[in-house]
């Protein structure tokens, strides 16, 4: 079903088209709220409150750019107005270090898969110790593959700073990995000597 006929037929009272929508658009708004949300009871409820201002909002949508992008828009400011009510309460807080990640592994995947998914869950766990701005953007560039275009219509961002925050966040990342890649070869000839 595309975005246009699932629109008309919550707007028309099929509660199982809304269920659709949901599922359909679940993951990306798990992405772009999880990217400034670190807890899981607040994300789940965050998201929760997202498809609520959906449903409650549809009306207003009028198809102007991708139904993605405005229900993206939406978890974008949800999770930020979520931030700020934490930021005045003194509640915000994050962590510089990611978190060791489990080398066990099930018996049934080969060496090479297991790498490369360790490898994916530590470049997640670096994400997350972006800055909010910046993890934003590259999870809406990178992982959700929006346009400069849509993020900018999601976060009310210029362009100019959107690739500016992309940027700045690829640097950043670069030399946590760099170092982290030094740190291991030291360790490595350390055992040789």
């Amino acid at each position: 079903m595309i975005d246009s006929e699932l629109v008309q037929q919550v707007l028309n009272g099929n509660n199982n088209a809304f269920r659709f929508l949901v599922s359909k658009y679940q993951g990306l708004v798990v992405h772009v709220v999880g990217r400034m949300v670190q807890q899981q009871d607040e994300l789940e409820d965050i998201c929760q409150e997202v498809f609520i201002k959906v449903y409650k909002t549809l009306n207003r949508f009028r198809g102007d750019s991708k139904l993605s992008t405005w229900i993206a828009k939406i978890a974008y400011n949800t999770a930020i107005t979520h931030l700020r009510k934490q930021k005045r309460r003194g509640e915000v807080s994050y962590s510089e270090q990611p978190t060791l990640i489990d080398t066990q592994s099930d018996l049934g995947l080969n060496q090479e898969k297991m790498e490369k998914e360790e490898a994916q869950k530590y470049l997640l766990k670096l994400i997350e110790t972006l800055p909010v701005n910046y993890r934003t953007v590259l999870t809406l560039f990178h992982l959700e593959e929006f346009s400069y275009k849509e993020i900018e219509e999601i976060t009310g961002m210029p362009e100019g700073t959107i690739k500016s925050y992309l940027s700045r966040a690829r640097k950043i990342l670069k030399g946590k990995i760099e170092k982290v890649a030094r740190l291991e070869q030291t360790n490595i000839f350390a055992d040789y000597a």
